[in-house]
């Protein structure tokens, strides 16, 4: 194998398991994988997005947190994942009738 190939090797296990810690960060604190998710900014606003591990459309993405716009405050702020769960039955609604700007 020559030195290349390991470096491709290594630079794919380094992305597998950046995208698998991800995974399991949003699944510890939302109990989904991906798709719509609730998120919380860092002002309290609850408000539902997008989220796909590996890929960031519209915010800049920092391990399980992320760096985008809340439609809520009209702010830029971190969000992060919210169990839903935990949350109220008005709070539950209230975020999934507030989504951000749908995928381009």
């Amino acid at each position: 194998m020559s030195s290349s190939d390991k470096r491709k090797r290594r630079t794919g296990i380094i992305v597998a398991g950046a995208m698998a810690a991800e995974t399991a960060g949003l699944w510890l604190q939302s109990r989904k994988i991906a798709g719509n998710v609730v998120v919380r900014c860092s002002q309290g606003h609850l408000f539902t997005t997008l989220w796909i591990p590996g890929a960031s459309l519209k915010s800049l993405r920092l391990v399980w947190w992320r760096f985008q716009r809340c439609p809520v405050g009209g702010h830029w702020s971190l969000v992060r994942p919210v169990n839903e769960s935990t949350l109220s039955k008005s709070d539950r609604r209230l975020a999934r009738e507030r989504h951000d700007l749908p995928v381009p």
